[in-house]
């Protein structure tokens, strides 16, 4: 009787450095990884970003980019854009509204790799699996914290971003984009109650629609 080979399994620990998970997959020859993760899922308004990578050399200072300052992020992001290669897709909120925002997720993530100029042989995305993709895959928990590739993806897709969100305070100045990005901050609703929301305001959101809902009652009233 022949038993089939089964190649033991590896075992990454969470405290092996941001690169054990590549470093484990290449040891088993596959390589390239790509990275995937997203920016902006939980704000207001504004686009989702998503982003994935293929790291071709070891990039010093990767880290999740909700924790490191705009300056910092910006540099790896040109040392990233530099000596990777990057896929980008960018979800307008009107997207979003019609199709909800996990399935804009999920397709923005297979959009991203399909951009890539190679075919990765496993993917790493953050947080949650992705069906549909083109390799193998492992939903990473807080992967921008703990596999380099994922953590340049969401440096990509973070800086991708905010430069969209300046440029739209730019048309929209009331809002204050420029400081929070889209987010529900304190001066965002104070700012959706003086002027309503803009095109760019993502509608089906509980804080832009109950806006909404108060304006379209005070227009009646009145």
């Amino acid at each position: 009787m022949t038993v089939a080979f089964r190649p033991r399994p590896s075992v990454v620990r969470r405290d092996s450095g941001l690169y054990a998970y590549e470093r484990a997959l290449a040891r088993r020859g596959l390589t390239p990884i790509a990275g995937v993760d997203e920016a902006g899922r939980g704000a207001c308004a504004g686009p989702l970003v998503v982003a994935a990578v293929i790291l071709r050399r070891e990039i010093d200072g990767l880290g999740d980019s909700k924790l490191l300052t705009p300056a910092v992020r910006e540099r790896l992001y040109d040392r990233i854009t530099r000596v990777s290669h990057v896929g980008i897709v960018i979800i307008p909120p009107g997207e979003i509204d019609a199709k909800g925002l996990h399935k804009c997720n999920v397709s923005g993530m297979r959009r991203a790799v399909a951009q890539l100029p190679c075919d990765p042989e496993y993917i790493l995305t953050d947080g949650f699996p992705v069906p549909g993709l083109p390799a193998p895959s492992l939903a990473v928990w807080k992967g921008d914290q703990v596999a380099a590739c994922v953590a340049a993806a969401s440096i990509v897709a973070k800086v991708t971003r905010d430069r969209l969100m300046v440029g739209l305070d730019e048309r929209f100045p009331q809002y204050g984009f420029a400081e929070h990005k889209g987010y529900v901050t304190p001066g965002h609703r104070l700012a959706l109650e003086a002027h309503g929301p803009c095109p760019d305001h993502r509608y089906s959101f509980v804080t832009v629609a109950r806006e909404m809902g108060e304006n379209e009652m005070g227009a009646g009233v009145a």
